[in-house]
């Protein structure tokens, strides 16, 4: 028999009990933590609920359970917007009911029509927002609908409800904040610390020529969601800490610039492969020497990547000082180039601006990150936001659905006077709003619909088979723990959050306790009939009434993602940027969502928002060289090479909107119209030094269109049928190696 080496660890040894500890606690310790915090939150709530002897306790311990995430600052969030929410309710019920005492149809017509422009306004906001306007219909039809039934106490009723929704989002931000908290703040630093790390890391790599075009992709994707998980972190983060709020204009700015540096770096790692398939040597030769120094700048001395804040500051010194001296040294290989008068300096402009645009970007995004070292910096100072698209017609669609529901329901219950026929009305408005804001809404409400049910039979269980037999607060709570923790657990697995939502809401409105409780079987068989019947009729709707299809849905966001080059050629040249880029990214993470399953597709829809980013970026540019002109007649608006810019725009636009090969080729007429203009301009006098710069990049910028337009990797290669799409890419990195 052999005993084992005391070199060798053993099955207990301390270091793989630790390292076993380590990872429950990531996992399933994190889960029964947040779990236990959940249910002290509620079990506060409803225990001071019925010390004050307040009306319904169990709208209390609801309302923990609506607003309670993993995060302190997204419960302080969610909070925020609910009370918002929930004021603005309340005001626009009283109103109504003060217009429509006595009017049962006008009162549930005019709610409905308050319930879908509410809805609508969820699908079209994102984040916590969606969730104030959720709650802003949600609170007016559960406020206004039982109070209906007695219009002389609905101002107590209204008051009594609110206050009771006030003390479940102060117990829930309060256990948050003071048990275990979980600061959305220190995992927003570990994003962006993540973030700029692999950033710097897909830099160096593409420019040594060590990643595939599948790498590319796949990072790019990732950079996507980054971008909006960041957004969301950050307006979170804010209602957490003074320290979050101090840097979040910096951390708003972060986000600006690596959206405009990761584009810029694309257009010009695709400019460069482009360049190498048309056998442009002289260009790429002369500037692979420039593209083998950056990637050291982001490097200690040691020769390993800059990581954190405090140590991106020596590598945003270095890309100040290279950016300083780059503009020179590539007028001094220009001049070497142009001697050879065969080659054509045109593609070499091109690429050297982006080049130096990039360097630029490059510094304004280190030289950020380095300032979130310290707790104020002046580059907090930013006016420019992240914002997100949602289309326009898939809102109001989603505000319509919800508006009929409404109708339809309160029809049913005028006709029928069903004593539950305020719960399925008003349960009804929750469900449109819930599931209109959720990524696949007939899911959502099929699962709503499931959890409900089951929250039917275990409230039935603990109302009429436990509470007869329990006496006191403590009893109470022992009681409800197995039940509300499955609920709860059920929310922290993505597959189940929609059962859990449904669960979780629905068995604290029907078993959760009040001072008073009353045991009549009769009733609670009615409004637990009529919660699963409003979310079922909810379900049938998305599924037969103007349902949101994935694939039409798609179709949309993608016709979206297309007009953003639109809006770059015609929207106004202010902010138009930092709206051009967050849009896009927005669109392209929504339609990822609905892709999840569906990588072909999403390589597709990949391959178009580099084609609109290319484009889009490129009329900005060009836009704002053109805005930033001289008030010389030479550069006035009737000019002919200005009319023919504008009319570039304009084809370019109309190519985006509707691709088709006609309008293909007409957007490449013009852009050629245009260079050979501009061209013009620049032989036929001699400006001064600045202004001559600015056309020279104005040119730039329109044979970078023209060189994105005849890609034969692009989406728009396929029109006219010169393009083999995604079956040969070229090279990840190629000109680079």
């Amino acid at each position: 028999m052999t005993t084992p080496s005391p070199a060798q660890p053993t099955a207990w040894s301390l270091p793989s009990l630790h390292a076993a500890f380590v990872d429950w606690a990531h996992t399933d310790g994190h889960t029964l933590l947040y779990i236990f915090k959940a249910l002290a939150a509620a079990f506060l709530a409803i225990g001071i609920a019925m010390k004050l002897e307040m009306p319904q306790p169990r709208t209390a311990m609801t309302t923990v359970f609506i607003v309670m995430q993993p995060q302190s600052g997204a419960v302080f969030a969610k909070s925020f917007y609910r009370i918002c929410g929930t004021l603005v309710g309340l005001v626009v019920m009283l109103a109504l009911l003060g217009l429509f005492p006595q009017q049962p149809e006008l009162f549930i017509l005019s709610t409905a029509l308050w319930v879908g422009i509410c809805t609508a306004g969820a699908a079209r906001n994102r984040n916590f927002r969606s969730y104030g306007f959720v709650l802003a219909g949600y609170t007016a039809a559960l406020i206004g609908i039982p109070a209906s039934q007695h219009p002389d106490g609905a101002f107590l009723s209204a008051m009594t409800r609110v206050s009771e929704v006030l003390l479940g989002i102060v117990c829930a931000g309060t256990v948050s904040a003071l048990v275990f908290p979980e600061h959305t703040g220190e995992l927003l630093r570990t994003t962006v610390r993540g973030r700029f790390s692999s950033f710097v890391d897909y830099v160096g790599n593409v420019l040594e020529g060590r990643i595939e075009r599948a790498q590319i992709e796949e990072t790019n994707a990732r950079f996507i969601a980054d971008i909006v998980g960041l957004e969301a972190m950050r307006s979170m983060a804010v209602f957490e800490s003074p320290d979050s709020r101090m840097r979040s204009g910096r951390l708003s700015r972060l986000n600006s610039e690596f959206m405009t540096a990761s584009t810029r770096f694309h257009a010009l790692h695709q400019l460069m492969n482009r360049l190498h398939m048309a056998s442009a040597w002289a260009t790429i030769d002369a500037l692979e020497p420039y593209f083998r120094e950056i990637a050291p700048l982001l490097r200690h001395k040691s020769g390993e990547p800059v990581r954190t804040a405090a140590d991106a500051k020596s590598a945003a010194e270095q890309l100040e000082a290279y950016k300083t001296e780059l503009p020179k040294r590539l007028r001094a290989t220009r001049a070497e180039l142009a001697v050879h008068p065969d080659e054509p300096m045109l593609d070499f402009d091109t690429a050297s601006e982006l080049l130096y645009r990039f360097v630029e970007d490059l510094y304004a995004y280190t030289a950020t990150y380095a300032s979130l070292a310290v707790p104020i910096h002046a580059r907090e100072r930013w006016i420019e936001h992240y914002e997100p698209k949602t289309n326009l017609l898939t809102a109001g669609i989603s505000g319509l659905r919800a508006a009929i529901v409404m109708c339809v329901l309160g029809a049913f219950w005028i006709a029928t006077a069903w004593p539950s026929g305020t719960t399925l009305t008003l349960n009804a408005a929750a469900t449109c709003a819930l599931a209109s804001s959720s990524p696949n809404p007939p899911r959502m409400a099929w699962q709503m619909a499931l959890g409900t049910t089951l929250a039917s039979f275990m409230a039935m269980i603990i109302t009429f088979g436990i509470y007869p037999h329990i006496d006191g607060f403590v009893m109470l709570c022992a009681a409800l723990t197995p039940f509300l923790a499955l609920g709860v657990f059920m929310t922290t697995r993505p597959k189940l959050a929609g059962y859990g939502v449904g669960y979780c809401i629905f068995f604290c409105f029907l078993a959760g306790p009040d001072n008073l409780q009353a045991y009549e079987p009769i009733t609670f068989m009615n409004d637990a009939l009529a919660l699963v019947l409003s979310i079922l009729v909810t379900a049938v709707a998305f599924a037969v009434l103007l349902p949101p299809s994935t694939p039409w849905l798609r179709n949309r966001l993608l016709v979206d993602l297309r007009r953003q080059v639109v809006a770059g050629c015609r929207g106004r040249v202010a902010g138009l940027r930092s709206r051009f880029e967050s849009g896009a990214r927005d669109l392209m993470f929504q339609i990822n969502a609905l892709a999840a399953n569906e990588p072909e597709l999403k390589r597709e829809t990949l391959r178009w928002l580099f084609a609109v980013l290319e484009v889009g970026n490129a009329i900005t540019d060009l836009r704002r060289e053109i805005d930033e002109l001289p008030p010389d007649p030479r550069y006035a608006r009737s000019m002919p090479w200005r009319v023919k810019l504008r009319a570039m725009r304009d084809d370019i636009g109309r190519l985006f909107d509707t691709p088709t090969a006609k309008r293909l080729d007409i957007a490449l007429a013009s852009t050629n119209d245009a260079i050979a203009a501009v061209q013009q301009v620049l032989a036929a006098f001699e400006p001064a030094h600045d202004e001559r710069q600015r056309l020279q990049r104005i040119l730039s910028h329109a044979h970078f269109v023209r060189s994105a337009l005849l890609d034969p990797q692009s989406p728009l290669a396929t029109l006219a049928g010169n393009g083999n799409g995604a079956g040969s890419p070229p090279p990840g990195a190629r000109h680079a190696s």
